[in-house]
């Protein structure tokens, strides 16, 4: 029996927001969208995630207004982080730097610079060069010092060398 997605008699606002963004594959989901990842296909692929688990996550993320789906220029549907979606950057941020600091021998898979001076973001999300708190918008992704490989589907392809966070994975 599957567990429920509710907290009854949890009415704190960490509870609400578990209900949202709580369940098994709705952070990695999140993270993939704020590395450029748009297309439902390339969410299951680079995820492993079973297709009716992506379909309800999708839903779910939608209708609590963190994604927005949107027709890309192929015609079908992408996801995009809304506002609220966005929002959530300084918790995935945060996360990632926990797992790094925690469950990662040789240093973190990937790690982020400011776009503008190549500067290393730190933990915080600050700039080492300028001193500034960086937006997802103007973020560099790139393989750290623990990166070790990952699958050959497009998003892992992609994330091999410099990539500005939301910026589109998009096959050639």
């Amino acid at each position: 029996m599957a567990l429920p997605k509710d907290y009854p008699g949890q009415r704190c606002s960490l509870s609400r927001a578990l209900e949202v963004i709580g369940e098994r594959w709705t952070l990695l989901i999140m993270r993939d969208a704020f590395f450029g990842v748009r297309r439902f296909g390339d969410f299951a692929a680079h995820l492993g995630v079973p297709r009716a688990v992506l379909t309800e996550r999708l839903e779910t993320l939608g209708e609590e207004g963190v994604l927005a789906e949107t027709r890309g220029s192929h015609g079908y549907s992408e996801y995009v982080l809304t506002d609220k979606g966005l929002s959530l950057w300084p918790v995935v941020r945060d996360l990632l730097s926990w797992g790094d600091e925690y469950y990662s021998a040789n240093g973190p898979r990937r790690v982020f610079q400011h776009a503008q001076d190549a500067g290393p973001i730190g933990p915080d999300g600050a700039c080492a060069t300028c001193g500034g708190a960086v937006p997802p918008p103007d973020l560099v992704i790139l393989p750290g010092p623990g990166y070790d490989g990952e699958g050959d589907d497009l998003v892992s392809k992609t994330l091999t060398t410099a990539h500005r966070l939301l910026e589109p994975i998009r096959g050639r």
